[in-house]
């Protein structure tokens, strides 16, 4: 029993690792927009959270987070650093965590049963990714809106959230719809595969009880 429960501790950490390595690596692609470029890893942290399901999604993102604030160059265009937290975009990387642990909290523990797709899992999956892409733009908004007012970039006839809005939300809405298309059925083929790994003993356990109690049932009925 300790074996199996090693085994699947050394999965766990193993599949955090390489999720967390791929929104690393995320921050060689993007597209230079306005004071906010269009990045491929808010959409990374979101699938990952969707993908490990529950509170465990945020675990890779957590880890992304730490690299770069210890000083490797994984944040957007290879930055990294405390400078990079209180800079303009600095909100978002918090927001990042949020929306990834909120995602896998809504997705829910991937199951082997997923592999037969049925429209409640696929809703599910849906509501989670753009709930997770909503929410973190919200510590992004708060601080991006703190700054530009501190730094005087608020033009006098807006407000400062009509000013943050059209810098670095609205640009990026169609963007992040289109990850959104394309994330979803990612998580929908993979989620299952990382079942078989991550929980698929525990469900084989759930299922075998079921099947004894049925038989169990059936036999007293008979006597």
């Amino acid at each position: 029993m300790s074996v199996k429960k090693n085994n699947k501790s050394i999965l766990f950490t193993a599949f955090i690792a390489l999720f967390a390595a791929i929104i690393c690596i995320g921050c060689f692609l993007k597209i230079p927009l306005g004071p906010i470029p269009i990045v491929l890893q808010n959409g990374l942290c979101i699938l990952t959270g969707v993908l490990m399901g529950s509170f465990l999604g945020g675990a890779p993102t957590a880890l992304f987070l730490v690299a770069g604030l210890i000083g490797l160059p994984v944040y957007s265009g290879g930055t990294s650093g405390i400078a990079v937290w209180a800079g303009p975009t600095g909100g978002f990387l918090p927001g990042y965590l949020i929306g990834a642990v909120l995602a896998g909290f809504i997705a829910g523990k991937p199951s082997v049963k997923e592999k037969k797709l049925s429209w409640k899992v696929a809703l599910k999956v849906t509501i989670a990714m753009f709930a997770g892409m909503i929410i973190l733009y919200v510590p992004g908004i708060i601080h991006f809106a703190r700054w530009a007012n501190g730094a005087g970039k608020v033009p006098v006839d807006k407000s400062a959230f009509a000013y943050t809005m059209g810098a670095c939300v609205i640009p990026y809405l169609p963007g992040d719809l289109a990850k959104i298309i394309v994330a979803v059925p990612v998580a929908l083929k993979v989620r299952p595969i990382l079942a078989q790994y991550l929980y698929d003993g525990k469900e084989k356990k759930t299922e075998s009880t079921k099947v004894d109690l049925q038989e169990n049932s059936a036999n007293n009925q008979a006597e």
